[in-house]
């Protein structure tokens, strides 16, 4: 058992709420410029007075509809700035917001409406309004919220009724397997957790600093670049239009952004597609190297310095330049991100924060920081917080990060939260001896195969995802003879592939499963992703399948999780193909 512990450099008053850095920007900055906000007209400035009067202006609304503290109100809509204003209205007035994905099903919503007791719900479309329990208040954030712009309450008397041990949010797990699981979190947990990590990053969240969010709000991992944001007076822009992302950074230029490493994983393939499809394969793949080779370098030499300023120009600057030329740094979570990518990003220029977490932490744990990185890892823990690997390789946190429990379920509460107040993540992973971070996979996910051998997919499913052909991958061989592994094929990458084969265009992946020029391009980001196991643990064979697994046909989470119960149900037959053959 290895265990890891840094002190914390904030701590969070008993009447501390998420709503204070409204109001004290408001009042140090009332012009400071906190949201770009997206109108039919352009993108709009709003400024921390602005921002602060909006959101009293729809608490005193909520007051005026009944919505007392404490209660569970529902918000069901893609990334925007109104989500943001929602949010902290809701908390204004006392209340507790419950995130939906907007993406979710109506079973889904019915669930977590009705086991967190909501009592009203904000909804972005007429087809949410449609699976929204009809006797719920429902609130359309389109046409706009004038609706709710009334009354007179005193909010500010309301908040101070609020304290930091009371719950800001119910977060519902997006589930990979089962009903999801609604995560309680305080104001004190999500206060704790970005005061104790901004510190950390002073070049990310700062005056003059900004960043345009993509990713869903409803997932605590955005929702804390949010909290962040207004912390620390950032200035955010919101975005839910991925299809014209790059166009809308190249017009907002931020200076960081966050994202999850398969968004990575397609910039860099992308990139790399196009210069080979223009001719200019060669001279990507020399400034790949040279990127790589800088970032390990501790000091590089001369030679090396002249040959990346020559592909700064060349290449590494176009890079920069379609996230809008003023990006120098990510924050990535949710999945590893392989090292010699985050190798490759940063020698181009943009340093990419690594960090690890979960919505029962609020969510960040550890995170590379900007005085202390180590590539192939997630960080350190943050201040305040101490991470326990157990002897079995289990992640165990412990920290006023750590949420309150799972609502109405004290079951799973008791099995997450041991009596020493230990959260038992499922997580497994290593600490080294400086405290740094690496994960390893997932308890529950742990293969053991005929022959009693324990593997770990992830390290293989990583690696695999790295080709960019693979869009998503999924090992199997549980209480099998060997290790195999389903794979699905990038349809961005699919017409490349095609056109550079001599295949007919248009062709669906389906009618060529088994071809042989796919197979040995898929056989060769196998024999790449074996060279990180022994070979007990490494791939014997593969299936290339008809589609995808995505969020639409169920088989990923919002948060890009394969669902690994439903696609082994899914194909099933595809995987007994395999060990028949």
């Amino acid at each position: 058992m290895r265990e890891f512990s840094v002190p914390p450099v904030a701590t969070i008053g008993d009447a501390a709420t998420l709503t204070d850095p409204v109001w004290d920007n408001a009042e140090v900055a009332p012009d400071a410029v906190q949201f770009d906000r997206r109108t039919p007209a352009g993108w709009q400035e709003v400024s921390c007075a602005e921002f602060k009067d909006q959101v009293v202006a729809l608490a005193r609304g909520l007051v005026a509809a009944g919505i007392e503290p404490g209660d569970r109100v529902g918000l069901m809509c893609k990334t925007r700035y109104e989500w943001t204003l929602i949010d902290y209205a809701i908390w204004a007035c006392g209340g507790v917001s419950v995130p939906i994905y907007e993406t979710s099903s109506a079973e889904q919503v019915e669930w977590i409406l009705s086991d967190s007791g909501a009592v009203a719900c904000f909804v972005e479309t007429d087809a949410h309004r449609a699976v929204v329990p009809a006797e719920l208040t429902v609130w359309s954030i389109d046409p706009g919220l004038d609706e709710l712009t009334g009354g007179d309450a005193d909010i500010d008397e309301r908040r101070r009724t609020r304290r930091a041990d009371d719950i800001a949010t119910i977060i519902y797990t997006s589930g990979t397997t089962g009903r999801p699981k609604g995560c309680v979190l305080t104001h004190r947990n999500m206060l704790c957790d970005i005061a104790n990590a901004v510190p950390g990053l002073p070049n990310l969240f700062r005056e003059g600093a900004s960043t345009m969010l993509f990713l869903p709000l409803a997932h605590s991992f955005a929702r804390l670049i949010q909290v962040g944001v207004v912390q620390t007076r950032t200035r955010m822009a919101h975005t839910a239009d991925v299809k014209n992302l790059v166009e809308d950074l190249q017009a907002f230029r931020p200076t960081f952004v966050l994202s999850v490493p398969r968004v990575f994983e397609k910039v860099y393939n992308g990139a790399r597609q196009r210069a080979h499809a223009d001719g200019k394969g060669a001279i990507f793949d020399r400034a790949e190297r040279v990127a790589v080779a800088y970032s390990e370098a501790e000091r590089p030499g001369i030679a090396l310095r002249l040959q990346h300023r020559l592909f700064d120009r060349l290449v590494y600057s176009r890079l920069r330049a379609a996230l809008g030329g003023r990006c120098t740094a990510a924050i990535s979570g949710g999945a590893p991100l392989g090292v010699r990518l985050a190798h490759f990003f940063r020698g181009i220029g943009l340093t990419v924060f690594e960090g690890y977490g979960l919505t029962e932490t609020s969510p960040a744990v550890a995170v590379n920081l900007e005085n202390h990185i180590r590539i192939g890892t997630v960080g350190r823990p943050l201040p305040g917080v101490t991470v326990r690997v157990a002897d079995d390789g289990e992640i165990l946190i412990k920290g006023d990060l750590v949420f309150q429990g799972y609502w109405n379920n004290p079951e799973a509460t008791a099995a997450a939260l041991d009596s020493d107040g230990w959260f038992h993540s499922g997580d497994l992973g290593e600490l080294d001896q400086e405290g740094y971070l690496r994960i390893t996979g997932r308890k529950k996910e742990i293969i053991v195969t005929a022959g009693g051998k324990n593997v770990a997919p992830a390290v293989l499913e990583d690696r695999l995802r790295a080709h960019p052909l693979v869009s998503q991958c999924m090992v199997v061989g549980d209480r099998k003879p060997f290790i195999a592994v389903l794979v699905t094929i990038d349809e961005e990458a699919w017409p490349t592939w095609l056109s550079t084969h001599d295949r007919p265009v248009g062709t669906p992946v389906s009618a060529l499963r088994d071809d042989e020029a796919l197979h040995a391009e898929i056989q060769a980001a196998v024999d790449e992703a074996n060279k990180a196991v022994s070979k007990a643990e490494a791939i014997k064979a593969f299936r290339v399948l008809p589609g995808d697994f995505t969020e639409a046909n169920g088989l990923l989470t919002p948060s890009l999780k394969v669902k690994r119960n439903l696609v082994l149900k899914e194909y099933a037959d595809e995987i007994a193909a395999i060990y028949r053959g």
